[in-house]
This record gives C-alpha cells, sequence and structure tokens, in this order.
C-alpha cells in the first residue's frame, strides 16, 4: 500500500490515487523486514512482485477510464502467466475502485483487492455497491481501511484548495 500512496503523490493535477498490483513470489521492490508489497499493512499474502502500477491520469491524459486500477490492470496482464487472468493477484489502491474499476478487476479476475480510504459516494466495493463480491462470474476477496488515515489525508490535501 505503501507504494500505491508514493504513486498517488506523483498524480499532478489528477485526483491522487495510486494503484499497485503484485503477483505471488519475490519480495517488492526490495523491501527491508518483509514489508512486502504492502508496507508492512500485515495479512497473509503480502510478499510478491509488482507487475502493474497506476497513477489516475483522467486530466492528463483526456481518457475518462485512466483511472489508476485501470492502468495498472493493463500492465500487469501478460506478466502474470500467459493470459489476462490476474487469479492470484492482489490490487492495492488507495481509494476505494468505483464501479469501472471494480467491475475491471473482476473481469481480470484478480484474486484480492486491498483500499485504503472508504469512498462513500461512488465506492464500488462495500460502501454503495460490492461488486467484487456480488459478481455471479468471479468473487473477489476486498479488504478496506489499510493505511486509511493517510490515504484520506492524501486525498483532503488535493480537495482542500478545490473547494474554498
Amino acid at each position: 500500500m505503501r507504494r500505491a500512496l508514493e504513486l498517488a503523490g506523483t498524480a499532478g493535477e489528477d485526483v491522487p490515487v495510486g494503484a499497485v498490483v503484485v503477483a505471488p513470489g519475490g519480495d517488492v521492490g526490495g523491501a527491508a523486514g518483509g514489508a512486502g508489497a504492502a508496507g508492512g499493512t500485515g495479512g497473509a499474502g503480502e510478499l510478491g512482485r509488482e507487475v502493474g502500477a497506476g497513477v489516475n491520469s483522467r486530466e492528463a491524459t483526456g481518457d475518462p477510464t485512466a483511472h489508476a486500477e485501470v492502468l495498472a490492470i493493463r500492465e500487469a496482464v501478460g506478466k502474470v502467466g500467459d493470459s489476462w487472468r490476474l487469479e492470484d493477484c492482489t490490487l492495492y489502491v488507495t481509494l476505494e475502485p468505483c464501479a469501472m474499476c471494480a467491475g475491471a478487476a473482476v473481469a481480470a479476475r484478480v484474486g484480492r483487492i486491498v483500499f485504503g480510504a472508504y469512498e462513500p459516494k461512488t465506492g464500488a466495493c462495500g460502501s454503495i455497491w460490492d461488486i467484487p463480491r456480488e459478481s455471479p462470474w468471479h468473487w473477489v476477496q476486498v479488504r478496506g481501511g489499510v493505511l486509511e488515515d493517510e490515504c484520506s489525508e492524501m486525498l483532503r490535501s488535493f480537495f482542500r484548495p478545490h473547494r474554498r
């Protein structure tokens, strides 16, 4: 999750959301002390290797689908196994995915979504909808609230000057 936060900080004029897809095996970024991909968030399956990363880029690219999660999934596809399936991978994202991003994770058969801040207006991993756990095709494990304070503060800091 710390890697996703780092990426979010590079979003420029876009809403600061970062996402990382982690596959099993290895230690992401050589994190010391076994912190692994999650940056010490705890839980099983933390160790792994980064296979995809994304930063919100809608404003920068003019592409409404350029959400951090979609970009990370696009980068990860083909790096794990021989197809588009990311079944054993974890998607770490600083903000609860929207319906499009949750749907993309289900379509890519991501095994697990771990997010930081809850999104009470458009969240599709439990806040408003629960697409990953209601899908008739592929059920995705979800864990929210990881490094929630840090993720929420980054978003608040971004929006504070925009809302005055």
